[in-house]
Parts: C-alpha cells; structure tokens; sequence
C-alpha cells in the first residue's frame, strides 16, 4: 500500500507566521495571552497551550490589565486595539498580511463612500473572526453575506461594494457577482473587489487533483475549521471514498483489500506533523 501525504496541504503563510510568533515570544516569557484559538486545531492549540500559551476570549481580553496578548492570523477589529491600549496591554500583531490590507481597504472604501450611501457588503461567514474585523472597519455597518438568499437584504437602489472574506472559494464569489449584476439597475454603481488570498483558492483545484488520484482520502481538519468544511466538500466530490477526521486515533479498521493508494491532505490549519502522525496510523494499521 502506498500512503502519500499532500505537499500542498497544511498551514497557510499567515498560520505560520501567528505560530512562529507565539512559538518565539514563548520562549522568553511563561505566559502568552492569544485572543481566540490561535488556529482551528484542537491539537496545535493544545501543543501551544503545554508551552505557555493561554487562550482567552473578548470578554476576558477586556479585563486584562497590563499583560502580552498576541492577535492571531484572522485579524481583529479597531475597538480590540482600543481596549489594548486603556488596559495598557502590549499587542503582539500577528494578523496575516492579506487580511491586513483587506481591512486597509475595506476602511478607506468606507470613508470615502460614507456620503454616496454605498453599501458595503463583504461575502463571507457571519461571526467568523476574521468577519468581525472586517465588519470592525466601517464601524458595523458593513452587510455579511454568506449565500445568494442573503441578497434579499440589499437595497438595489443604492450604490454597492462587494468584498470577500480571503478564505472564502472564487466560485461561490463569482456567482454573488453574477445575481448582484443581475439584480442591480443600471446607472446604479457597483464597484466588487477580489479579496480572495490566492494561497488559499488554489487549494482547491489542487485538493481535487490530489483525491481522484488515490483510491481513499484521509481529510485531515479541525471541526471548526470553516475551510476544512469547504476544502473536504470539494475532496468528497472528488473522491467519493474521502473520509474527515481531526485526529489518528478516529482511524479505527483496516481499509478494504482493493485499496493500494492512499491519501492523506488538509486544511490551511492542520498542521504537517498531524498528518504524518496519521500516514504513521494507517501504516500500522494496515501491515498488522
């Protein structure tokens, strides 16, 4: 049996840039505050958390009084900064450099389209982090949009900016730009701007690639992880014989006779040792 791990798979640049981060100011301090979990993944939370790192929520950031808080790679919006700064809390910044020039962005578009009464929309996951700090940058006015039905809350009179939260597919942004064309009259502005990171977009023609040239597909994502739900739908439509799993122990039986060619692949948050530890199971499992 051949087991071949995904040489695309695994952390994006902005993960390992948050991970290095917290890894570096671990080793010169005991305790490092990060402001939600540092990745979508149980296991490299846990991994962090035994070096030192403690995750705390908005409402425990709030209390905090002159502490080091790192902000991971989803970004977070001005009002976390103001907080910062009362508390006396020093910030290690490690927002992704694609997120941050989105906010940039988004945050001149707002003030320069306040007068117009332009709607700004963003295309992306109500209540994801990196959401939140998009929303923070037009002071919450911004409209979430996750699927085409959500357009109903538009008004199609008034001008309309369109961005995208940067994990979120080219397809599924494609299509809200199609139904706003659509439904927009003409002479009404409609400026869309893609915002998509291409590290992350061109998973997905790659995932697929890696699923049907393998008999079964171990994917490998933590269940919170909303780009490990959107990467594996697109590995199942692939390959049919996908399974999800966040951790080794899941892999449980044998795989059938047939199968002689494994594959193993992730989300932008799982990390590389997880999967081989998992190539390592299936060996196991399958030599016995």
């Amino acid at each position: 049996m051949v087991i071949e791990i995904d040489k695309g798979s695994g952390f994006c640049f902005g993960v390992v840039n948050a991970i290095s981060s917290a890894e570096r100011e671990l080793g010169n301090t005991d305790t490092l505050y990060c402001l939600g979990d540092i990745v979508h993944n149980s296991l490299e939370v846990e991994r962090l958390e035994a070096l030192g790192l403690r995750t705390i929520d908005h409402e425990e950031f709030a209390r905090l009084q002159g502490k080091k808080v790192l902000l991971r790679a989803h970004g977070e919006p001005p009002s976390t900064y103001q907080i910062a700064e009362r508390n006396h809390i020093q910030i290690i910044d490690a927002t992704c450099p694609v997120v941050l020039q989105l906010q940039k962005k988004i945050h001149r578009c707002y003030q320069e389209t306040r007068e117009s009464h332009t709607q700004l929309v963003i295309y992306g996951k109500k209540g994801h982090a990196e959401v939140n700090g998009l929303v923070g940058q037009t002071e919450g006015t911004a409209i979430v949009i996750e699927k085409a039905e959500d357009l109903n809350r538009l008004d199609f009179s008034r001008p309309i900016a369109l961005f995208s939260q940067t994990t979120k597919s080219l397809d599924g942004f494609r299509h809200i730009v199609e139904e706003i064309k659509q439904r927009i009259p003409d002479g009404v502005p409609f400026n869309y701007y893609d915002t998509i990171c291409r590290q992350v977009a061109n998973r997905l023609p790659n995932i697929q690639k890696f699923a049907s040239e393998h008999d079964w597909v171990y994917f490998v994502a933590g269940k919170k992880s909303s780009n490990g739900k959107m990467l594996f739908e697109e590995c199942r439509k692939a390959n049919p014989n996908s399974q999800f799993i966040s951790d080794a122990e899941e892999i449980t039986e044998r795989l059938p006779k047939q199968v002689s060619k494994v594959g193993v692949c992730g989300a932008t948050s799982t990390p590389k040792w997880l999967m081989e530890k998992i190539a390592e199971r299936i060996k196991q499992l399958n030599e016995e």
